[in-house]
């Protein structure tokens, strides 16, 4: 029988550079899952192995950063990367490794969803102290868009947020100092209404949804900032990309799967926008 040969695939190649969760609901393993519903090509760089469950971290395993590169080096020269996505970083030496990629001229056309993960949901630290100068002098300025939420947006403003408005104040000085794209997650000030917003140098848009109460949010940072990258490969402009983006975390946190005490993310949920 004569061999069938392979089709060249239409599929949007997507790259994470990100941890690996064991757990499987939240890092690496989150974002493959995000971008194969968005039917697109997963591709991992990975950074560190983070041995944990939802609302618990034991212990973090760092990658040596010339692995680190040699794995986004090869996947950058062997696939059409539409869209770059960058999670847990962990250390100033692997922050510097990722970012000298970046500064590569031949990919500073690829957008950037920069997803700024400084801690766990459960309160664990997944960055280290020092290496937060070189998240902002390094990665950020390269970033196309940065998905902070209220925890990570404290810390990287230096200010206090404890509203819409202070929320926003904290995104528009960032936007300001880094010339990109910030998209604030308003999910933790705990309104009837999640609301997120897209801030840049022209303006902001608001992104709404119901809150959802007592959700174990483990994986939704991780997910959405995936979710925004897959669309961005799409074709699809910043706001779509954070519109579909919305919709599909809202029906994740909707749709999530249980075992008793456990739960997580519904990655293919029935929600069809976007695709």
């Amino acid at each position: 029988m004569r061999k069938m040969a392979p089709k060249s695939s239409p599929r949007p190649v997507v790259l994470t550079i990100a941890g690996s969760d064991n757990s499987a609901g939240a890092g690496a393993q989150a974002d493959l899952k995000t971008f194969s519903y968005f039917g697109c090509y997963g591709l991992t760089a990975i950074t560190c192995v983070v041995a944990e469950v939802p609302g618990r971290v034991t212990s973090i395993q760092a990658i040596r950063p010339r692995i680190v590169s040699e794995q986004i080096t090869l996947n950058l020269a062997a696939f059409p990367v539409a869209a770059l996505k960058t999670g847990m970083l962990f250390s100033t030496s692997i922050i510097e490794a990722v970012a000298e990629i970046f500064r590569q001229r031949s990919h500073r056309h690829l957008p950037i969803v920069v997803d700024p993960v400084i801690m766990a949901t459960s309160g664990d630290p997944l960055l280290k102290k020092s290496a937060l100068t070189a998240y902002r002098k390094r990665l950020l300025p390269r970033a196309n868009l940065v998905t902070p939420n209220l925890d990570e947006l404290k810390i990287l403003s230096g200010r206090e947020v404890r509203n819409l408005t202070e929320m926003k104040d904290a995104g528009r000085a960032l936007v300001e100092e880094y010339g990109c794209p910030f998209l604030l997650k308003g999910g933790h000030l705990r309104g009837r209404q999640a609301v997120d917003v897209l801030m840049d140098q022209n303006g902001s848009e608001e992104f709404s949804a119901p809150f959802l109460r007592g959700v174990d949010t483990h994986g939704t940072g991780c997910t959405y900032a995936a979710a925004i990258a897959a669309n961005l490969a799409l074709g699809h402009s910043l706001s779509e990309a954070v519109g579909t983006a919305k919709t599909y975390i809202t029906a994740a946190l909707t749709e999530r799967l249980r075992w008793g005490k456990t739960s997580a993310l519904e990655h293919f949920p029935h929600c069809r926008q976007g695709r």
